[in-house]
């Protein structure tokens, strides 16, 4: 019997569904990013939601493709962070 290899993260992250809403779920306090050396939230995030541009002194937020995870929450306590509305946000199934 051949032993089944366990499936990269590339493969299940292409399983995913996103069900977009109109208004982010994610809202950090854009003050404290300009204070913040680390970006953590820039690091953490396994879909890569975050992304700081240093000239611009700008965080970007693409919270339509987060997957939920709260990691983002855990690694820094200037984010709101609430669940999307009912139907909307990440739709996981079975690959």
């Amino acid at each position: 019997m051949e032993e089944k290899q366990p499936q990269k993260i590339e493969d299940k992250l292409f399983t995913i569904k996103y069900k977009t809403d109109n208004q982010s779920h994610l809202i950090p306090d854009m003050s404290k990013c300009l204070q913040c050396l680390d970006k953590t939230c820039t690091i953490i995030c396994p879909a890569n939601v975050y992304s700081y541009n240093n000239e611009e002194k700008k965080l970007t937020v693409s919270y339509e493709k987060c997957l939920e995870c709260g990691a983002c929450r855990i690694a820094c306590k200037h984010i709101d962070w609430i669940y999307p509305k009912s139907g909307k946000g990440v739709q996981f199934k079975n690959g």
